[in-house]
Parts: C-alpha cells; sequence; structure tokens
C-alpha cells in the first residue's frame, strides 16, 4: 500500500527504524487508533470468553466448572473487561482517533504525543488489572460496580482492580480533552460546526462526558483504596461512612458514561444511514442537538439505579421523570433514522444491515429501560435478571452492534481493501440469532424473580438458562466468523477505492487509506453534509487551500 501510514509514520524517536516502535511509539493518530482497535479487541474476546464459561456454569443448577468464589471472580473480570476495557474507549478510541481528525480536515489531533500516552496508559491499566489474577486471592469478587461496603472488606485483590479503573479513567479523560480542542481548534477552514459530520458531533458530545463525569469515579475509587488502605470510614457503616454515598458517586459517573457509549454511536448510524438511502440525513441539526441534550440530561438521572437504596420518595419522582425525558432527544434520532429511510431505495450492504438490526435491539433495550424508569416497577425488577437483559440489549445490542456497523463502514477507509459482503452478512445474522437467544430469555426469567449475580437458582428457571446457554455459542460463532470475514478483507480482499460507499463526507474524498498527515493541503469546506441529489452525493468542496486560511 505504497503511501499509506503502514509505511511511514512519525514516531517520539523521530523515525525509528524498528517496526515494532514504529507501532507501539508512534504519534499518528491513525496508528494509535489500530493499536486501540487490537488491544480492546483481544480484550473483548477474553471477556466473551469469560461470558461463555459463566453460561457453561448455569446451563444447569448446582455447581459444574467453578466454585461460587471464582464465578464471582469471574463475573466481575467479564464485567471490568467489557465496561472498562471495550464499551467505554471503544468507539472514540478506535475509531473516532482513526477518522475525526479526517472528517474535519486536520492532519492529526491537537495533541499526538498525549494521545499516544492515553493508550499506553489503557495498556498499564489492563496489565495491572490482568496481574492481580496472579497475586493473593485473585482478581476482586465484587462485581464491576466495586459497591461498599462489601469491596473494603473482601480479602481479594480489589486495589489493584480500582487502580486499573481510575488508570483507565484517566487514558478515557485525556482522549476527551484531545478531542474537544481537535474539534475547536483544527476544523478545517469552511468547516462551521453544523457543517461537521454526525459522527463528530457524537464525539464531541462524549468527550465533555468523558472530561466532567469521569473524575467522580476517580475519586470514588481513591477513597475505597485510602479506605482499605488507611482505614478512613467514608463509606464503612460500622466506622460512621455511608455506603450509598459511594453509590451516588459511582452512578453520577457510570449513567454519563451509558451516554459516553452510545452517543458516538448513533454517529456511526447518522453515517451510515444516509449513504446507503442515498439521500440526505433527515433533521441533520436535531440530531446533532440532541446528542447534546443527551449528554446534557444523562448527568441528571444516576438516581434510578438506586430507587431500592432508602433515598426519599421526592427524589425518586424527580430522578423518574428525568429518566423519561432523556427518552426523548434518543426519540428523536430515531424518527430522523426512520424518516431518512422512508421511501428510499436502500442498498442493503454490510453496514447498513447491522445499523438496522441494532434498531431492533436497541429499541427494545431503550422500551425495557422506560420500564424500569418507573419506580414501583423498578422496585420488583431491581437485581433481577430483567435488569441484566436491558443492560446488555443497549449496551451490546445498541453499542456493540454499531460498532461491528461503523467497522464494516470504514473498514475500506482503515485498509484500501473490501471484504467478502456474502460472508458479511451471513455472520450479521449468526450474531443477530444468537444475541436474541442468548438475552431474550434473561427478560422472561427476570420477570418470574430470577435474581441476577446468583452462583445457583432453582430448578424452574432452568430452561431460560439452557436457552441462553445455547444462544452464548450461536452468539460467539458469529463474533468470530465476523471478525474472521473483516481480517480476510483486510488482507486479501479487492481494492475498494477511496470512495466505495459514494459517501458525502470528506474522510471519503481522499485515498484509503489516507496518507501520512491526511492531506497534503488542508481543505476549504464549502457544502453541506450528506447532500445528494438523484441518489449521487452532491460535493461542494476545495480539496486546497484558500489563501490566507486553514490551519497547517
Amino acid at each position: 500500500m505504497p503511501g499509506s501510514f503502514y509505511e511511514h509514520t512519525h514516531t517520539v524517536f523521530g523515525h525509528h527504524k524498528s517496526k515494532i516502535f514504529q507501532w507501539i511509539f508512534s504519534i499518528d493518530h491513525k496508528r494509535v487508533s489500530i493499536l486501540y482497535l487490537f488491544s480492546m479487541l483481544a480484550f473483548f474476546l477474553v471477556a466473551v470468553g469469560l461470558a461463555l464459561s459463566m453460561r457453561l456454569e448455569l446451563f444447569s443448577p448446582g455447581q459444574d466448572i467453578m466454585s461460587p468464589q471464582r464465578y464471582n471472580q469471574v463475573f466481575t473480570m467479564h464485567g471490568v473487561i467489557m465496561i472498562f476495557l471495550f464499551i467505554v474507549p471503544g468507539i472514540p478510541a478506535a475509531l473516532g482517533n482513526f477518522l475525526l481528525p479526517l472528517q474535519i480536515g486536520a492532519r492529526d489531533v491537537s495533541f499526538p504525543k498525549l494521545n499516544l500516552l492515553s493508550w499506553w496508559l489503557y495498556m498499564f491499566g489492563a496489565i495491572l488489572a490482568v496481574a492481580s489474577l496472579f497475586v493473593g486471592d485473585g482478581f476482586a469478587d465484587t462485581g464491576w460496580t466495586f459497591y461498599a461496603p462489601y469491596s473494603i472488606k473482601t480479602g481479594t485483590n480489589v486495589i489493584w482492580a480500582l487502580t486499573a479503573a481510575f488508570i483507565l479513567g484517566l487514558a478515557s479523560i485525556l482522549t476527551g480533552i484531545n478531542f474537544v480542542t481537535t474539534i475547536h481548534r483544527l476544523r478545517a477552514p469552511g468547516m462551521t460546526f453544523f457543517k461537521m459530520p454526525l459522527f463528530v458531533w457524537g464525539l464531541y458530545s462524549t468527550a465533555w462526558i468523558q472530561i466532567l463525569a469521569t473524575p467522580i469515579v476517580g475519586v470514588s475509587l481513591v477513597m475505597v483504596i485510602f479506605e482499605r488502605v488507611f482505614g478512613v470510614g467514608f463509606f464503612d457503616p460500622t466506622k460512621g461512612g455511608d455506603p450509598v454515598l459511594f453509590e451516588h458517586m459511582f452512578w453520577i459517573y457510570s449513567h454519563p458514561a451509558v451516554y459516553l457509549m452510545i452517543l458516538p454511536a448513533f454517529g456511526i448510524a447518522s453515517e451510515i444511514v444516509p449513504t446507503f438511502c442515498r439521500k440526505p440525513i433527515f433533521g441533520y441539526r436535531s440530531i446533532a442537538i440532541s446528542s447534546a441534550m443527551i449528554a446534557g440530561v444523562g448527568y441528571l438521572v444516576w438516581g434510578h439505579h438506586m430507587f431500592t437504596s432508602g433515598i426519599s420518595d421526592m427524589v425518586k419522582l424527580i430522578f423518574s421523570l428525568l429518566t423519561f425525558f432523556v427518552a426523548i432527544p434518543t426519540g428523536v434520532k430515531f424518527f430522523d433514522w426512520i424518516a431518512t429511510m422512508y421511501k428510499a431505495s436502500i442498498d442493503f450492504k454490510a453496514p447498513m444491515v447491522w445499523t438496522v438490526g441494532t434498531f431492533v435491539t436497541f429499541i427494545i433495550g431503550g422500551l425495557t429501560g422506560l420500564i424500569l424508569g418507573t419506580i414501583g416497577v423498578n422496585v420488583y425488577f431491581h437485581d433481577t435478571y430483567f435488569v441484566v437483559a436491558h443492560f446488555h440489549y443497549t449496551m451490546l445490542g445498541g453499542v456493540a452492534f454499531l460498532m461491528f456497523a461503523g467497522f464494516h463502514y470504514w473498514l475500506p477507509k482503515f485498509t484500501g481493501r473490501m471484504y467478502s459482503e456474502k460472508h458479511a452478512i451471513r455472520a450479521f445474522y449468526t450474531v443477530f440469532v444468537g444475541f436474541n437467544l442468548l438475552w431474550f430469555p434473561m427478560f422472561l426469567a427476570g420477570a418470574f424473580g430470577m435474581p441476577r449475580r446468583y452462583f445457583d437458582y432453582l430448578p424452574e428457571f432452568e430452561i431460560y438458562h439452557k436457552l441462553s446457554g445455547v444462544g452464548s455459542w450461536i452468539f460467539a460463532i458469529g463474533i468470530v466468523y465476523m471478525l474472521v470475514t473483516l481480517y480476510r478483507g483486510w488482507r486479501y480482499g479487492e481494492p475498494a477505492g477511496p470512495n466505495p460507499w459514494n459517501a458525502t463526507t470528506l474522510e471519503w474524498q481522499i485515498p484509503s487509506p489516507p496518507q501520512l498527515e491526511n492531506f497534503g493541503e488542508i481543505p476549504y469546506v464549502d457544502f453541506k453534509p450528506y447532500e445528494y441529489k438523484n441518489g449521487e452525493p452532491v460535493h461542494r468542496m476545495d480539496l486546497s487551500v484558500k489563501e490566507g486560511q486553514g490551519h497547517g
């Protein structure tokens, strides 16, 4: 691939001769993105393996392949990896790092060395978490939420896990600072905020959540460490502490983190839908503004996780109302996507099929979220498998599915090659069937009272766990099938050309894969995003800098 970022790069040492150093010390945003991508996919596969082991244990009542203590540790590690190592950093770090400068006409992010540092912090936190497996009593057994006072009392390596999560949060903050600065300072001349691609709007809204909310959970984790090491009574009721305070501090971050995960995913959907409908996106401004609204309201709804914790009835009502309110800007996005699809000649290629499949799974997750936002119903469903199913329909069936859609959409830009469309579609249907067979029975089990996080269960719940077990195997096969299809496309696929989808955004107007520093000259942008006429893209941009303009 002559002239691509695979052959030339900048590192912190200049142009280093070592191939390994050219990657792990690269300050090219595209290489940092690839480092994140492969790291996260490796951890994702580990987390899937841990989930399969839990499904095997729960396939029938009683102890099968692991002890209750080991089950709690496997459960905790699965959650920590999926949340802190895959879902939270996922789309911004793996796709956003690559695409943000391309989509706004920049040569790189504002702080390339800080970008590389964020990946090193990510890897350090991940290695610290994995290392705790082999020290003392092994990985934490608290669940990924680290609820006090148990996280203060347990003899497992909670401090290691908390420190790892703290470091991962610092990496997330650095990424957010980089993205906000890049969007404000390095947009190509002519690109106003309302000419930015909607994926950039998702990254921008997310970056503010990373900057403002992540420090709160960082402080919470440090307080637990201090309590374990120095005996300070922050959360231990025997020392005058308040365990509910930890819940407040944890969810003040962790519920905005839900939107931190989903907003870039919504941005991916907003890129794919107009491209494969060959129509301008319906309601561009409303989609952009709704991203900012979701980010803002997302800071105010954390209390719906705590309806059974003893908070006052008035506070419950306020949080319930705000939870319903956040559905409004989310509904605006779905309305605009469906309106874009209305009467369109839709080209159901793999990215579009993944996106439409996500609409189904995320709508199920979103509607069950409204059920859980209702106080009386929440009290019944709290800590049951209904919550587990809802969570996975939103996070896995929403965030991860749209991430996979993004992989299929932008793989030609990353690599300059196409994957097999036939195998990509088959992989989607395998994943989709396995996913629904895995998680939908849990709604039923939870409705009949099956508590979550339990190592064992009563015989009447066995049928639901068996269905979920079979679904987990199909789902895992589909994931492997998808990744193999993408890998084979990367290595052996047909040349894709610069714009195989006839898309309108700026990254598709340069060669695939992009050259070092992306643009020979900083482009001047004079166009509306997602502009089509008679099914063909309309471009009005000058890919040369106008006199006296540009940041280059």
